[in-house]
């Protein structure tokens, strides 16, 4: 057993001199057979190993029992070993989990909590080949995609699984075998998880009344649907390149793009853009892909929540991710007050901005407007004039009789994506804008013959200064 193990570590390549592996011991016969198991392995290859055991304070005195096994387990062998005692059942409760979900986010913890502790490696757990079919069945009961099929993998991240090219029988002959002891838990035979129930009653009629060799038919099928995940997975990758697009912290499938990618490849395109953004797998179910696909064949504009604060968008390119908590963000203003009667000069964002006023006889021996300067009757000017990003209910006046059209329809027939509209700096004047930064000016406040005194604003692309967000500045006349 120890050689087959051997050959199935070797071919995942699973372990190093350098490694220092972290193994979960509850003591029962699975993780008591892994932990000798490594004990054999460290032997050839030299790596560190150190023992976690963590008591769920569920079984009373057994769990006492078990944890003071693994104590002298560890002591006779002379390895580190971290004992965790949590109260597994009042965790559930505060977390509104079940014990199962409890127990399971418990353990992962604490093995984190170790590997950062003694600046470990890998996470060896003692999953074997029952385990495995249990999986999969599950994933199949629950709905599942190619992933779900391939159970657990012998490698995920940093976490390793040894065993899992043994069945559970293997791992009680080898015990027997080498005189090893090891803890019973009873709760096992009984029907209170969801795993229990499987291998209780479905596996076992499945060995017993279909196929003896269940478990290593499953087994078999997972390895071959591994060989198809890891194309699988290195195609998505290349199409994924093509398809996506990383403007800042937004992630942009492009419809033109993504429209050329096979079918069977789309929702695993669109799962790794989503997964990319929230940084976790977990809660991104198949229902999620199929929104984004529907949103992708809908009109531009519309939108949807995922998990994880996570909002898509259909913008004119295709689809837009992006963090709810970075949108929100963007809308804070900060609101500054300038002197308009003296000259100024400030950062908006990505702008830099001059203004003053002057009179007419300056302006012309200046030169007048440019797209990036712009010159307003200041004469004629009765209210605060702003900069600031848009609101409800702005307006342009497009020509000289004082036709007015909104903002909105002139960012949608200009094809202005909707994620860029709210980060577009306006001169405004109430809800009238006078001048949307970087597009147009309307036609309102035209110098004419009568015009005096002109306000006269600059700008141009320059960096942001301190880190300041987006900010709305009044100009204030000298008598308010």
């Amino acid at each position: 057993m120890i050689e087959k193990v051997t050959q199935f570590v070797e071919k995942w390549k699973m372990l190093y001199k350098e490694d220092k592996v972290v193994t979960g011991v509850s003591g029962g016969a699975d993780s008591v057979c892994l932990l000798f198991v490594l004990l054999e392995l460290q032997k050839k290859i030299g790596f560190e190993i150190i023992v976690v055991h963590v008591n769920h304070l569920l079984r009373g005195v057994d769990a006492e029992n078990d944890e003071k096994y693994v104590k002298e387990l560890c002591e006779k062998y002379k390895l580190t070993y971290e004992i965790y005692r949590e109260n597994v059942e009042l965790i559930a409760k505060e977390k509104k989990e079940s014990l199962e979900e409890a127990g399971r986010n418990v353990r992962r913890k604490a093995f984190e909590e170790t590997l950062k502790k003694y600046n470990g490696t890998k996470i060896a757990v003692a999953h074997h080949r029952n385990d495995n079919a249990e999986t999969l069945l599950m994933n199949l009961a629950r709905g599942s995609g190619l992933t779900g099929l391939g159970g657990m993998r012998p490698i995920k991240e940093n976490r390793i699984r040894p065993l899992l090219c043994l069945e559970r029988k293997e791992i009680e002959e080898y015990l027997e075998e080498k005189h090893i002891s090891y803890c019973t838990d009873q709760t096992n035979l009984l029907d209170d998880y969801t795993r229990n129930r499987i291998r209780n009653h479905v596996i076992k009629n499945l060995e017993q009344g279909v196929n003896e060799k269940t478990v290593a038919h499953f087994s078999e099928a997972m390895e071959k649907i591994w060989e198809l995940q890891d194309y699988m997975e290195e195609e998505t990758d290349n199409l994924y390149a093509r398809v996506v697009l990383r403007k800042e912290n937004k992630i942009f499938l492009l419809k033109k793009e993504y429209e050329k990618v096979p079918n069977v490849f789309r929702g695993l395109v669109i799962k790794k853009a989503i997964t990319s953004i929230t940084k976790h797998e977990k809660d991104i179910h198949a229902v999620h892909i199929e929104e984004i696909r529907k949103l992708m064949e809908n009109q531009v504009g519309r939108e949807l929540s995922l998990p994880y604060n996570i909002y898509a968008l259909r913008c004119y390119e295709g689809i837009c991710l992006r963090s709810v908590n970075e949108k929100e963000e963007e809308k804070k203003r900060e609101k500054v007050e300038l002197e308009l009667w003296q000259s100024n000069h400030k950062q908006i964002g990505n702008w830099r901005l001059t203004y003053e006023i002057q009179n007419v006889e300056e302006i012309e021996r200046d030169g007048g407007e440019t797209p990036y300067t712009k010159c307003f009757d200041y004469d004629i000017m009765k209210n605060t004039i702003t900069i600031r990003t848009r609101r409800a209910g702005d307006y342009l006046i497009i020509n000289e009789t004082g036709s007015r059209q909104k903002l909105k329809s002139y960012f949608i027939n200009e094809k202005i994506p909707k994620e860029d509209r709210d980060n577009i700096f306006l001169l405004a004047e109430g809800n009238h804008i006078l001048w949307i930064f970087g597009y147009r000016r309307g036609c309102a406040y035209q110098i004419g013959k009568n015009t005096k005194q002109i306000l006269k604003i600059t700008i141009d692309k320059g960096e942001r200064k301190n880190g300041r967000k987006d900010q709305s500045i009044n100009f204030r006349r000298r008598s308010e």
